[in-house]
């Protein structure tokens, strides 16, 4: 005989909502360990929820929901879950780890048995998909009753239009360990379509297939940045999103992109299969979802099917022939190619023992194919990163060999933009050759405008050159094709440079921080930070670049002063030179 239910009555509760992020995703890559991982997470959060006095009303799904009769209690509890989530997540693999997003709202709510509904709860399940991964989303109401008596920041987010429901509800933010590394201001949209290539997830089974899920990613941008209408984020910027549990909505803030692709990449045997899906990053709805299946001797085939199909969801209207000059086969040995992507990988690390794995793997894919341009160029923009860093063991011979590899990648990749500007960068750079570097860029630009290092690559090649403005502008491009680029110090560096040559110090000094706090080690940005401080009357800043320079290159001195920063007009290098012997460094 079913029970009768009792009589529905009203009260004022605080009403939690939690909720998975990526849940969806996360299924469809692997069902049952994400089943386990939510019976985990349900069971955490229920102790929790308990221990703050609190009720579990539901756990439907990814989803948790909880009644407090105390504001505070609820609150307190909201923090407890998200610090004991960014804990359980440090201790596992990135492919284990979930993010939480909790709404708060004191409200009244409708209870009958078990149940509890009404205004109060829909509220709060609003409030849950506004917060961030990570982070917690509070009404007005909740706020009065919390504020002074919880030990967090609260961020006013203003009010908030919430969906059916009839008044606008103001909102807070709390501010938690937990929540600040995945916050970043959001940037305006692009006048034009625009795309983010999130990293591959490798389901290989094996994480030295990394590298292959990656290459994967790094091909797809590349063939996508070919289509001038598309704006494309950077591989770079894509890849700070590496082993994370992401949501659409704030990446696409993140990055200032209305769309993105996600995927993953199974490699066995000499099989592979690819699936990607699209999202819309402002709702995020899936656009589509698709996998690919072939053999390794066929994997730029389904390549090409992938980026095919992006390009027709995005612009339904766009003519095949578009798609067609977007592919591009880099070469028909998998071997080369294979160490190529080995090399890219080490080559994105920027240390020492990286840098001497990656020219290492670049050399033995041009052994295997001695037609293949990238190689040639990456091994190029290696000794650019050995000059830079002071890695040269023999400058004079590597200089040399920088403008035969460098050449050599221009003739082979009269077509491919990474090629042409990574060649044209080390001949600036390293062997000094303004003028035929400066033309294997501008080809690069020509050839593809999406390209980030093209631009970062012409920024080098005007402040250098002595044009200041054409440099700040093709850095500030290359900064916003590429916003979160794990190699930014480059952008802020020859930003700094260039203010440095138009006589704007302070600016140059900000830059030259700015590209030191990104990388510590970079000589050139130590050099500026020396040479601006003294100029803008800043001796503790000089001196202390001059100990570091002292520690990470001993034996810097004005005689070997050129060789690091090649300047082409010597009333620039001579201003720097007397700067830098002034904070100090000698002769």
């Amino acid at each position: 005989m079913t029970p009768e239910a009792s009589t529905p009555r009203r009260k004022l509760s605080a009403i939690l909502m939690v909720d998975v992020s990526g849940f969806s995703r996360m299924m469809g890559r692997n069902e049952k360990r994400t089943t386990a991982l939510i019976r985990e997470f349900h069971d955490r959060t229920r102790t929790l929820v308990e221990a703050h006095q609190g009720r579990v009303v539901d756990t439907a799904g990814d989803s948790v929901f909880g009644e407090f009769d105390s504001v505070v209690n609820a609150v307190r509890c909201a923090q407890a879950i998200q610090e004991t989530q960014a804990t359980v997540n440090t201790n596992r693999e990135s492919a284990e780890r979930i993010e939480t997003r909790i709404g708060v709202h004191l409200g009244d709510v409708i209870v009958q048995d078990y149940r509890v509904y009404g205004d109060g709860v829909n509220i709060a399940a609003r409030l849950e998909g506004l917060a961030e991964p990570g982070g917690i989303c509070i009404s007005a109401r909740v706020h009065e009753d919390a504020q002074g008596r919880i030990d967090v920041a609260f961020e006013d987010a203003g009010e908030q239009q919430l969906k059916n429901i009839a008044r606008p509800v103001r909102i807070y933010r709390l501010r938690l360990g937990a929540g600040k590394a995945s916050a970043r201001p959001a940037l305006a949209l692009p006048d034009r379509p625009s795309i983010a290539v999130l990293p591959f997830q490798n389901m290989s089974g094996d994480p030295g297939q990394e590298y292959f899920a990656d290459g994967m990613v790094e091909d797809i941008i590349t063939a996508l940045s070919r289509m001038r209408w598309l704006f494309v984020i950077a591989r770079n910027s894509s890849f700070a999103y590496k082993g994370r549990s992401v949501d659409a909505k704030q990446v696409g803030r993140e990055l200032g992109v209305r769309y993105l692709l996600e995927g993953s990449v199974r490699k066995a045997g000499n099989r592979v299969r690819i699936t990607g899906q699209l999202i819309d990053a402002g709702t995020g709805a899936h656009l589509w979802a698709e996998h690919f299946d072939g053999g390794l001797d066929d994997i730029f085939d389904l390549q090409d099917q992938v980026t095919a199909i992006v390009v027709g969801a995005i612009a339904p209207k766009l003519e095949q022939a578009e798609i067609e000059r977007a592919r591009r086969k880099p070469t028909e040995s998998l071997d080369a190619y294979d160490y190529f992507l080995r090399g890219m990988a080490a080559f994105h690390k920027w240390n020492r023992e990286a840098n001497d794995e990656a020219l290492a793997m670049f050399y033995k894919a041009i052994a295997l194919d001695p037609d293949y341009a990238a190689p040639y160029a990456m091994a190029a923009r290696c000794y650019s990163q050995r000059k830079s860093s002071g890695w040269m063991i023999d400058p004079a011979r590597e200089t040399a060999e920088t403008a035969t590899l460098a050449r050599r990648a221009a003739e082979l990749g009269r077509e491919d933009a990474l090629a042409l500007c990574s060649a044209g960068a080390a001949l600036v750079f390293v062997v000094g050759d303004f003028d035929g570097g400066g033309a294997y860029i501008e080809r690069a630009i020509a050839l593809n405008p999406n390209l980030a290092w093209a631009w970062v690559s012409s920024a080098v090649l005007h402040a250098f050159g002595g044009e200041p403005e054409i440099a700040i502008e093709h850095a500030g491009r290359a900064l916003r094709l590429s916003p979160h680029d794990t190699q930014v110090f480059v952008m802020h560096f020859t930003t700094a440079l260039a203010h440095f040559v138009a006589g704007r110090y302070a600016e140059a000094s900000s830059w030259a921080a700015m590209a030191c706090r990104d990388q510590p080690d970079h000589i050139p940005a130590n050099c500026m930070v020396a040479a601006a401080g003294v100029l803008t009357g800043n001796p503790a800043a000089a001196a202390d670049a001059m100990a570091r320079l002292r520690q990470l290159a001993p034996d810097l001195c004005i005689a070997n002063l050129r060789e690091r920063l090649p300047l082409r007009r010597s009333d620039h290098f001579d201003r720097w030179a007397d700067a830098m012997r002034k904070a100090g460094l000698p002769e």
